[in-house]
């Protein structure tokens, strides 16, 4: 490491302000915010308390206005306009890791000059991020690349995000010359969990339109993402005896693998791509007298999306026909909605990013999210919001990994959107 900011440093100029963000990121996934939908509490985590809490005092530090930080662990703040008559921007980010992978005690490392071969994560316990497995690393080949030691995810979902707004904020701070609007910047707890913007105030918000920082590899803008819900489904048992079990035990794991091999076999995570849905078991506890599976359902599509939440419910009154009434109860709970039927009547606002990318030298990728962001919920609740590249690439895995020219790229269209907003009339 301390070779690495020797050679930024006499690299001058540019290379400080590089060396600057890659600090920024590097000191953010030391702090372990794992979301948790158990808790039932906003934060779900005090982790994601504890990172608010630095964030919002180096807002502050770096000479943001109105800094605030609410109960539920939202923060906002203001860049004020330096010229009149602009809209409103907004750039959002969330404080979260995903709860799929351990984010508690990253310990990330810089491979420099990254040389296009397997990348041995930890020799000790023989993890390897393997080009044949995760072939799309071999596009970074020459750069310097985070990764992980290969026992935890490395959280550039969203850290690297959130570390792409405070920095851009913080250069806008110590170059007035740059002429901008008003800015607000927002960051949100628990977006991993679908409760990221549960108590996101919009209208203190106060933007026209905002972006989220919070897409995968460079160049990537989406304004169309999964329609989305969570499925509980709890299965209930009799135990006794085994010896004595006949026609008398009902056991719970059972019924549940029942279930849940007669969902498609090919609509899974794994088998789809592009505009395809799918069912997701991602979570199974059980014993004799209870199991419970947790399954999330994503389509793009709003009636297929209905339809697969339907087919879920019939899966569960068969099983009761065949065991008994009360046998398998299910809960579903809609996250999210599609939203590029809010975001297709301003599309100027995606434009303005594709034109924003070319300036700074990034190819527009424009596809759909195969996941969600805050700014789905919030396009639905009037704050049209596209989600933008954040860099990292193998979110939610002990192989996620970030390429720091991604990193920068991100920060630097973040400016240059905001110096497009400021032509805007």
């Amino acid at each position: 490491m301390h070779i690495y900011k020797i050679i930024c440093i006499f690299a001058g100029g540019n290379g400080i302000y590089t060396m600057k963000i890659t600090d920024r990121f590097l000191k953010y996934v030391s702090f372990c915010t794992t979301s948790d939908e158990e808790t039932n509490m906003t934060p779900s985590t005090p982790g994601q308390m504890e990172f608010a809490e630095y964030l919002a005092a180096e807002l502050k530090q770096i000479g943001l206005q109105e800094v605030s930080l609410d109960k539920n662990g939202y923060i906002m703040a203001t860049l004020p306009a330096n010229t009149e008559g602009k809209p409103v921007v907004g750039f959002i980010a969330h404080m979260d890791t995903a709860p799929d992978a351990s984010g508690k005690n990253i310990k990330p490392r810089i491979v420099s000059n990254y040389d296009g071969k397997d990348i041995v994560l930890n020799e000790k316990q023989g993890i390897v991020l393997e080009t044949a497995k995760y072939p799309e690393i071999l596009n970074y080949k020459g750069q310097d690349i985070i990764v992980t030691d290969g026992t935890t995810l490395l959280g550039a979902d969203d850290k690297a995000g959130v570390a792409e707004i405070v920095s851009a904020m913080e250069y806008l701070v110590a170059h007035p010359e740059i002429k901008h609007g008003k800015i607000r910047v927002g960051f949100t707890p628990d977006e991993e969990i679908g409760q990221g913007a549960d108590h996101f105030d919009v209208k203190a918000f106060g933007c026209d339109f905002a972006y989220t920082m919070d897409g995968g590899a460079v160049g990537e803008l989406e304004f169309e993402n999964f329609n989305a819900a969570s499925c509980k489904i709890t299965c209930h048992g009799v135990n006794v005896h085994p010896g004595y079990g006949y026609h008398k035990m009902i056991n719970s794991m059972r019924i549940a693998y029942q279930l849940a091999v007669m969902l498609p076999r090919w609509e899974t995570p794994e088998h789809t791509q592009g505009y395809e849905g799918f069912y997701h078991l991602i979570g199974m506890n059980g014993s004799v007298e209870e199991t419970t599976l947790n399954y999330i359902i994503r389509d793009h599509d709003r009636a297929r999306f209905e339809s697969r939440k339907r087919e879920m419910e019939h899966l569960v009154r068969k099983v009761n026909r065949e065991y008994g009434d009360g046998t398998a109860e299910i809960v579903i709970r809609d996250q999210y909605y599609n939203m590029r039927e809010k975001v297709e009547p301003v599309m100027h606002i995606v434009t303005l990013v594709e034109e924003a990318m070319k300036e700074v030298g990034v190819t527009p990728k424009v596809q759909p999210i195969r996941g969600g962001t805050d700014g789905a919920r919030l396009s639905f609740e009037g704050l049209p919001c596209p989600n933008i590249f954040a860099g990292g690439e193998n979110f939610h895995s002990r192989f996620e990994y970030l390429p720091i020219p991604s990193l920068e790229a991100a920060r630097d269209v973040v400016l240059e959107i905001v110096k497009k907003v400021a032509l805007l009339r």
